[in-house]
C-alpha cells in the first residue's frame, strides 16, 4: 500500500503557500493606496483639482508620458521646473510648488500611479457626502478580503487534516488486509503534529489581528459625529468664503484652534435669520434633509436672542459641540507653530473642509503620518541670502551657507530636528 501522507502534506503546503502569495500580492496592490493617502491626498484628488491638480490620467498629459521625468519631478520639483514650461504653468495656476518627495522610490511612485489610474478608470463615486468622496473624490477600493482569506485558510487546513486522517485509516485497512502489523491511527485531536500546526496557525492569525488592532488603537479617522446644530463648513467657508481664522482665531496665535463662541455666530446671524439655499439643499450624512432656518433658530436659543424684538433675553445655554479631533495626552501639538510659523494650510490636516457639510476627521493623525509630513515639508528659509524668510531660522547658518553654495535648494522640518522625540512628546 502506498503511503500518500507525504503527497498530501506537499499539497497542503503548496495550497498554504499559494494563499499566502495571494494575500501578499493583494497587500502589495494596496501599497499605492496607502502611499497616496499618507503622502498625496492632502493636496491631490483623483478626480478634481484641490491644492494641486487632479491626478487622474496624469500619465497621459504633459511631460508625465515619460515615467522617468515623473520620477525627477517627484524627487525634486523645484529643479525640474526650471527647464519645464508645463510645470511652470502649474505653479502659475495653483500658486505653489509641489513638495519634494526624494524619499519615495521609483517602485513606490509606480504603485501610486497604478492606484490612481485604476481608481480613475473606475470612475468617480456615484453618491456624495461620504468621507471617502469628500476627502478627495476617491473611489473606495475593493473591500478588505483579509477575513475571506482567513476563512479560506481555515477551510483548507480542516480539509487537509481530514484527508490526512482518511489516508491514515485507509493505510491501516490495507495493512490489515495484507496481514501486515499496523498501529491504531492516532485521532487528529491527539496528534502532536496536527496540534502544533493548529497552534502555529492560530498564533499567526491572532498575532496579526492583535497587532493590527493595537496600531489603530485610539485613532478615529473618518469619525463624524452628529453635532447639536447642523453647521455647514461648505456654506460658510466654501460658498461664503469666510476665513477659517475668523472663527478659529486661536489657530494663528495659540496652541488650540478653539471652538468659536455663540457670539461669533451672532455677529452675522443677528441679521441673517434664514437660510436662503445659496448652497442648495442641506443634507445630513444619512440623507435626511436639514432645514437651515431651524438650525439658525437653535443659535438664537443658545445666545438668548429674540429675533422678533431684536434684543437679547438673557436666557442663554451652552452649545454642547462634540470634539472631533483628539490627540493622546502625551502628544504636544501647537496650531500657531504650524499655521503661523509653518504656513501650513488647514486642508493639509483637515481635508477639503470647504466642501464638507458635516465635518469628519480626514487624517488618521498617527505618529507616522506626522513624521512623514515633517520629513517632506519645507520650512521658510527664504532665498539664497535669507531674504523674505522666517528670521527664526537665521540661526541655522550651516543650511543658509549650503543654500548659497547651491548644495541644497531647501530645508525640511526634519533637517531642523522636526522628527526628534522631544519635539512632540512631553
Amino acid at each position: 500500500m502506498i503511503d500518500h501522507r507525504a503527497t498530501v502534506k506537499r499539497i497542503l503546503i503548496s495550497a498554504l503557500f499559494f494563499l499566502l502569495l495571494s494575500v501578499g500580492n493583494k497587500l502589495s496592490a494596496q501599497d499605492g493606496k496607502v502611499i497616496f493617502q499618507n503622502t498625496c491626498a492632502s493636496c491631490h484628488s483623483v478626480f478634481k483639482d484641490l491644492t494641486g491638480p487632479a491626478l487622474g490620467g496624469v500619465t497621459s498629459r504633459g511631460p508625465w508620458t515619460d515615467r522617468k521625468k515623473l520620477y525627477e519631478w517627484v524627487h525634486n520639483p523645484s529643479k525640474f521646473m526650471t527647464t519645464d514650461p508645463y510645470t511652470q504653468g502649474l505653479k502659475q495656476k495653483f500658486g505653489i510648488t509641489m513638495t519634494a518627495f526624494d524619499g519615495l522610490s521609483t517602485k513606490e511612485i509606480d504603485a501610486v500611479i497604478d492606484y490612481v489610474e485604476k481608481t480613475f478608470k473606475a470612475g468617480p463615486p456615484t453618491t456624495g457626502g461620504t468621507p471617502s468622496s469628500a476627502a478627495g473624490g476617491q473611489v473606495m477600493d475593493e473591500k478588505d478580503n483579509s477575513i475571506l482569506y482567513g476563512v479560506l485558510t481555515l477551510i483548507l487546513a480542516v480539509v487537509a487534516l481530514i484527508m490526512l486522517q482518511v489516508n491514515s485509516n485507509l493505510k491501516k485497512l490495507a495493512d490489515d488486509k495484507d496481514g501486515l502489523p499496523a498501529y491504531e491511527p492516532i485521532p487528529f485531536y491527539r496528534n502532536k503534529s496536527y496540534i502544533t500546526l493548529l497552534v502555529l496557525v492560530l498564533f499567526v492569525i491572532g498575532g496579526f489581528y492583535i497587532v493590527k488592532g493595537a496600531i489603530g488603537l485610539g485613532r478615529s479617522q473618518n469619525y463624524q459625529p452628529e453635532q447639536p446644530i447642523f453647521y455647514s463648513h461648505k456654506v460658510h467657508a466654501g460658498v461664503n468664503q469666510i476665513n477659517c481664522l475668523y472663527c478659529h482665531g486661536g489657530a494663528m496665535e495659540g496652541k488650540h484652534a478653539n471652538i468659536p463662541s455663540v457670539n461669533i455666530c451672532m455677529n452675522c446671524h443677528m441679521t441673517i435669520n434664514e437660510y436662503t439655499g445659496t448652497a442648495g439643499k442641506l443634507f445630513r450624512e444619512d440623507g435626511t434633509e436639514v432645514n437651515g432656518t431651524d438650525e439658525i433658530k437653535k443659535i438664537y436659543a443658545a445666545a438668548g436672542w429674540d429675533a422678533s424684538k431684536k434684543q437679547y433675553t438673557g436666557e442663554t445655554h451652552e452649545i454642547a459641540w462634540t470634539k472631533i479631533h483628539n490627540l493622546p495626552d502625551h502628544v504636544y501639538f501647537n496650531h500657531s507653530q504650524h499655521v503661523n510659523a509653518g504656513k501650513v494650510q488647514c486642508q493639509t490636516c483637515h481635508g477639503e473642509i470647504t466642501k464638507m457639510d458635516e465635518v469628519y476627521q480626514f487624517a488618521d493623525l498617527s505618529m507616522g503620518w506626522c513624521i512623514n509630513c515633517h520629513r517632506t515639508t519645507k520650512v521658510n528659509f527664504g532665498g539664497k541670502n535669507g531674504e523674505d524668510g522666517n528670521k527664526f531660522y537665521s540661526i541655522y547658518k550651516k543650511y543658509h551657507d549650503e543654500i548659497k553654495e547651491g548644495k541644497r535648494d531647501s530645508v525640511t522640518v526634519n533637517d531642523i530636528g522636526g522628527t526628534e522625540c522631544q519635539k512632540c512628546h512631553y
